[in-house]
């Protein structure tokens, strides 16, 4: 997974594409950034939910897919929460 594919992945569980902004700072979304490069040389990926100016939940990774993966997994969390992701009905047996 990386920020081409997580949007698409978020939406395929119900999350709407406003809540998330790759690549820009925007408020009342979930922001993920590529911003300057680490010591090593790597680039390093901040993921945070941004409201009225302020950053919060702010979390750094070395690493674009684990980046993904986290905000990825905030999201189906929050999803599955309020009750729009869940267990698939259990199959009738025969």
């Amino acid at each position: 997974m990386n920020v081409e594919s997580v949007v698409r992945w978020l939406e395929t569980i119900g999350v709407p594409p406003e809540v998330v902004s790759i690549g820009a700072e925007a408020d009342n979304a979930w922001c993920v950034l590529r911003v300057e490069e680490s010591e090593e040389g790597t680039p390093v990926w901040e993921v945070f939910w941004r409201e009225q100016g302020n950053r919060y939940d702010w979390a750094r990774f070395t690493n674009e897919q684990v980046a993904c993966h986290y905000l990825f997994g905030r999201l189906a969390w929050s999803q599955v929460a309020r009750g729009a992701v869940g267990l698939l009905p259990a199959a009738t047996p025969r």
